[in-house]
């Protein structure tokens, strides 16, 4: 069967959509998914994973089975992502039958830093000087003004896993080592000011939306705060990051939801810092503060159905919830003060089915909602004062 280019007609309600992963993005594309009416397939080798217990239909195999995928195919008339390291020989299998979205080569890009960056450059979109490290070779000829820097590995990375910072040509020669000299790419380490995400939908057609610009704090290399409207980032600064997303999605080709992280460093300049070919971490607040949350949006993508922009109804801010939630000072295992939590007005609570809580490991998020952004950010301190979360 020769490859779909495009679906031969918008899937209605009632179609079977497939997703490849069974974590928490899954799960709520599952949701959404279901609230409009259409029946949902799940690839994942964990008989218990988020997507799995929310999913009509689950198949339990690794990314890369044969019989795994023939049978997703099988269940399923579109197919997407919920997990950037999928690979992409996975996708363009099953692109063989269905309609998928994103597409294998553009999943392929975002999955490979090297491969990013360049792309980020082809585009005329900023991003940090950086330099490929795959040889010897490459190691001893790294400039030096790319130093103090950042060497992350070129796959795999994720939520700060695969990174290191590095002051001087010993540190980076010891941390290449230490990542047992796979292919990397060193950035230099900028003066960060702030840290933005856009998330946009991209269709078959080509039109284009996006949620509001989001604000984001990290800690330790995961998200741990996001505020929408974005507070302390100018109206050109926003306008600029969407402009370059735009630019970013349609250069792919793009048909899906994709999240472009960007920095914006100490003079004001915005340069971009990665990519994810799938819902992001960030946008989660859509399902409450938007009328149409990203996960929606994918499924409209994917179904080949009119994209409408997302109207922010409520400013917001959220909280991620790790596993470190569930253990005392002492290390024992304790259940989180949701009671107290529940309390307050405008409070979402968003768990993500995960038994087993450890510490750095994404088990929901709280959103709030209120009628301006200063009272969702109070309530927010609140709720994060409430759980022992620090300030933001």
């Amino acid at each position: 069967m020769t490859v779909p280019a495009t679906l031969p007609a918008p899937l209605l309600p009632g179609a079977t959509l497939g997703v490849m992963g069974g974590g928490q993005l899954g799960r709520m594309f599952v949701h959404a998914a279901q609230a409009m009416g259409y029946a949902t397939a799940v690839l994942e080798a964990d008989a218990a994973s988020p997507a799995g217990q929310a999913s009509q239909h689950q198949v339990l195999a690794a990314y890369t089975d044969a019989q795994g995928l023939a049978q997703l195919a099988d269940l399923s008339t579109a197919i997407t992502t919920e997990f950037e390291n999928v690979p992409a020989q996975a996708l363009q299998t099953l692109a063989a039958q269905r309609f998928v979205a994103p597409a294998a080569a553009a999943v392929a890009v975002c999955q490979d830093r090297a491969a990013e960056k360049a792309h980020f450059q082809s585009c005329g979109v900023p991003c940090a000087p950086y330099a490929v490290i795959e040889s010897a070779e490459q190691l001893a000829a790294v400039a030096d003004e790319l130093l103090p820097g950042i060497l992350k590995t070129a796959r795999l990375g994720y939520d700060g896993k695969g990174q290191a910072r590095v002051r001087n040509r010993d540190e980076l020669a010891a941390a290449w080592a230490a990542m047992k000299q796979a292919p990397c790419v060193l950035e230099k380490l900028l003066p960060l000011h702030r840290e933005i995400s856009v998330v946009l939908a991209r269709g078959i057609d080509g039109a284009c939306v996006e949620l509001p610009v989001q604000q984001n704090l990290h800690r330790d290399g995961i998200l741990a705060v996001t505020q929408v409207p974005a507070p302390d980032v100018p109206e050109a600064l926003q306008r600029q990051a969407v402009d370059c997303a735009r630019s970013v999605a349609a250069s792919l080709q793009y048909v899906g939801v994709l999240c472009v992280e960007f920095f914006v460093l100490a003079d004001g300049r915005l340069v971009a810092n990665e990519m994810a070919p799938r819902p992001h971490n960030s946008g989660h607040y859509s399902i409450d503060a938007c009328d149409v949350s990203q996960f929606e949006l994918q499924v409209r993508t994917m179904a080949g159905l009119p994209l409408v922009s997302p109207r922010l109804h409520s400013p917001s801010v959220m909280l991620n919830l790790l596993g470190d939630l569930w253990f005392d000072a002492q290390g024992h295992e304790r259940d989180p003060a949701w009671a107290g939590v529940l309390a307050l007005p405008g409070v979402h609570l968003h768990l993500y089915g995960k038994a087993d809580p450890r510490r750095g490991r994404k088990m929901g998020h709280l959103t709030v909602t209120a009628a301006s952004a200063a009272q969702a950010r109070a309530t927010a301190l609140q709720a994060a004062d409430v759980l022992g979360l620090p300030a933001f």
